[in-house]
Formats: structure tokens, sequence, C-alpha cells
């Protein structure tokens, strides 16, 4: 993976031009080679800078976001099956809200698209949810682009301090209601 990571960044800085729309489409592509988002935003940090890396991250996971949108609307069994993993991993009756999930992407090992799934989840519609997208994306760019170099040279004891501080505010942002449906209370035996 480091390999395949420094030949991606050597193609982009020879670029050009064309860097910006290559840096796009690694975003784009990243699901298939398995790459993380953390890697791709760092990298465009240290190839266009803190301000058009930020922005260039910022297109292109909202970009990912929507294809993930697309796709798995175009495949229901494939989101039902998502929807049940989902359930068993962060509970049935729980919806995260934008602001939560835009916390959780700050996490470098929570799965981007199950964050995107749960926004999925408490979309209207398109609109809604490519709206939502882009709020909880801006974090994780800005983070992750203007501040990558500072995280890479962490320690893992700060690096677990950070986690450990956002656990409050992900509690203080949850959604302060519980949706119970009357079968699931009232368990009908037959």
């Amino acid at each position: 993976m480091e390999f395949f990571g420094n030949y991606i960044m050597a193609f982009i800085e020879t670029g050009g031009l064309f860097a910006p729309i290559l840096f796009i489409s690694c975003h784009l592509l990243r699901p298939l080679f398995f790459l993380p988002v953390v890697f791709i935003c760092i990298s465009g940090g240290v190839l266009f800078g803190a301000m058009a890396g930020t922005l260039y991250s910022l297109i292109g996971i909202t970009l990912s976001s929507i294809i993930f949108y697309g796709v798995i609307r175009w495949m229901p069994k494939t989101f039902n099956r998502l929807v049940i993993v989902k359930q068993k991993l962060i509970g049935k009756n729980s919806e995260l809200t934008t602001s939560q999930v835009a916390l959780l992407r700050l996490v470098p090992f929570i799965h981007f698209h199950l964050l995107s799934l749960c926004l999925i989840e408490v979309s209207e519609n398109f609109r809604d949810y490519t709206r939502s997208s882009l709020l909880s994306n801006i974090p994780l760019a800005f983070v992750y682009t203007f501040i990558g170099k500072w995280i890479s040279s962490l320690s893992p004891l700060y690096i677990l301090v950070f986690m450990a501080a956002l656990l409050p505010l992900i509690y203080l942002l949850r959604r302060k209601e519980i949706i119970i449906k009357w079968n699931d209370f009232f368990q009908v035996s037959t």
C-alpha cells in the first residue's frame, strides 16, 4: 500500500494542470483500492497546500458520497443488508445526526461509507443527503488537510486523548428522542 501511495503522489505531482482532476479521481477510486480517506486528505495537504488541498479533498469526498448514494440506491438488496449490519453495529433504534456523523468521520478507523449509510437513513431525499454529506465532510477535509502533518507526528497517547475528547461531544450532539415501534415494545407471541 505504501508503494501504491507513493506512486499516486508522484503521478499527481507531475500532472501539471490536470493534478487537481487526478487528485479528485483518486478520491473517487479510493474505495476500490481500499485506501483510507485520511491518507488521501493528508496527501492533498502535502501536494497542494492547505487551502487548495482542503477544497480538492472536499470535492472528491463529496463526489464519492454522491456516487455511493447512487450505487446503493441502484442495489436495494445490498442496501438492506448494509442496514442490517449497521443496526448490529450501532443499534436498531439509533439514528445519528449530521453533526454526530461529522465528528465520527474524524475518527480514522470508522468506515466512511457506513457513516454515509447513516446519512442516507436520516435524509429525506437526494438533495438533503447531498447537503448533509457536504456538511459532514467539511471537518474531515479541513482537519486532515490543514493539520495532517501534525496528526501524523502525534504519539499514540495524544491520539487516544483526542479520541477520548470526541466521545463527550458525540454524546452531547445525539438525537434526544427514541422511537420504539409498537410491535417491538409489546412482543406479540403467536
